[in-house]
């Protein structure tokens, strides 16, 4: 009787140790699984690498679904590059467009000029006055285009270097002064002492607070405050009550306008948020009591030596 209480032990032992390496070498390929698809998945060439996943482990369950993981990669790497290709001839497309509409524009506003310098009727002088307008407003969302197209094309680079937020502020408040004022906004500024420097391109700067600016001009009721901390956020804030919260929800949205801001393109906060993000900042919308508050904030970056020490390695 002992001898098959320890026969069947002996058993009950060595099925206990088959389905303990059983379950070891499953652990073993789910994470392998779940470490290869990590890496293939990270990043922004998600899909991109000709590098499938594979496993040591021999079973088959787990090797089957591997042959699936890579179809389903494979696909995503076909779908991948259909997107990027046709991405890219869409604003090769934009580009082109927005150049070839930029001769006729030139030649229409030339000859509007020479209508408007003869004697006409109220009348006339008002159609010819809307069609001023049309004609701005068409060369405005002309220009914003082929922007928009060079902003976002791939082989379009950044050219980072030591800026003084402080001073990019008050050139760039200084430079929409006469537009603000014309609007009866007297901006209010609060700057700290201490320069805050931080790496960015001048040229995309230049833009992102262009195109705050120039929000400001359209939505505010009136008043505009900015205020840059030592930490490099920098706020930008006004009464607008022709706005509600679904409106600024969608401000960064490309080619949305409001009513209130009719004579937009509606792609000058959609830049100005890209440019940031590019640049490793941020931009974002809030809506309060009645105001608006867009907040850009580009933090400090800090070095390899900094981290180091922080982290003690």
């Amino acid at each position: 009787m002992e001898i098959w209480l320890w026969a069947a032990a002996l058993i009950l032992a060595a099925v206990s140790v088959l389905l303990l390496v059983k379950i070891y070498l499953l652990r073993k390929g789910a994470r392998e699984i779940r470490c290869s698809l990590k890496e293939r998945m990270a990043g922004d060439d998600a899909g991109e690498t000709n590098t499938l996943i594979d496993l040591s482990t021999r079973d088959g369950e787990m090797r089957r679904l591997a042959r699936e993981l890579n179809g389903q990669l494979m696909e995503l790497r076909r779908l991948r590059h259909r997107f990027r290709q046709g991405d890219r001839e869409l604003k090769g497309a934009v580009a082109n467009i927005s150049h070839d509409l930029r001769t006729p524009l030139t030649a229409i506003s030339g000859y509007l000029e020479l209508l408007e310098q003869g004697e006409h009727s109220p009348e006339d002088c008002r159609y010819l006055a809307v069609i001023r307008e049309r004609v701005e407003l068409m060369g405005q969302l002309t220009e914003e285009l082929f922007r928009y197209s060079v902003f976002w094309a791939e082989d379009s680079e950044l050219s980072p270097e030591s800026i003084s937020l402080n001073r990019a502020l008050e050139e760039s408040v200084a430079a929409f002064y006469g537009a603000l004022t014309g609007r009866n906004i007297e901006p209010v500024i609060e700057l700290p002492r201490e320069k805050v420097i931080r790496q960015l391109d001048p040229a995309a700067l230049s833009r992102i607070l262009s195109n705050l600016l120039s929000n400001a001009v359209r939505y505010s009721d009136g008043d505009l405050h900015i205020r840059l901390t030592p930490e490099g956020k920098i706020t930008f804030s006004n009464r607008a009550p022709g706005l509600n919260h679904l409106q600024v929800e969608r401000l960064f949205d490309r080619f949305y306008t409001v009513e209130a801001a009719r004579k937009s393109t509606g792609l000058g906060l959609s830049i100005a948020r890209s440019l940031a993000e590019r640049m490793g900042g941020s931009l974002r919308a809030e809506y309060r009591e009645g105001r608006l508050c867009l907040r850009l904030w580009f933090p400090e970056k800090k070095t390899e030596h900094a981290h180091a020490a922080e982290t003690g390695h």
